[in-house]
């Protein structure tokens, strides 16, 4: 299974999202790819993408694709991915981290609001630019 399969609001695509996270690799100021693998296996992964808030007057986090693969799931790796985006969030002076998280998955939103996450006032909308 390809960890970008479990996300509802994208048709997956193995070239697009592989020339997406090759566009954050190759500028460490764009973002950062953490991954949960165990030896050669990758079963889980979070990007983050950074920007500047004039609100928060500073750097601040997208946090996007938090995926473990369903057979990992339940056993803290989503916990501990999440603790080391905020360790490192903290350390490299980032004033917030905003979160997309599937709308339809009720269960990935209350991991994330047990985890401090809350919902804002803001509505994420989108175009898409061909």
């Amino acid at each position: 299974m390809n960890l970008f399969d479990a996300s509802g609001d994208f048709t997956p695509d193995r070239a697009v999202q592989e020339r997406g996270l090759q566009l954050i690799l190759e500028q460490p100021n764009r973002g950062r790819i953490f991954v949960v693998r165990n030896h050669d296996s990758i079963f889980g992964m979070v990007n983050l993408l950074f920007t500047i808030s004039t609100a928060r007057g500073g750097f601040v986090i997208l946090m996007e694709d938090v995926v473990i693969h369903p057979d990992h799931r339940g056993q803290g790796y989503g916990t501990m991915l999440l603790d080391y985006v905020q360790d490192f969030a903290k350390k490299k002076h980032f004033k917030r981290i905003t979160l997309l998280t599937d709308r339809i998955s009720a269960e990935s939103q209350e991991f994330f609001k047990k985890r401090g996450f809350e919902h804002s006032n803001m509505i994420p909308m989108r175009r898409i630019i061909d």
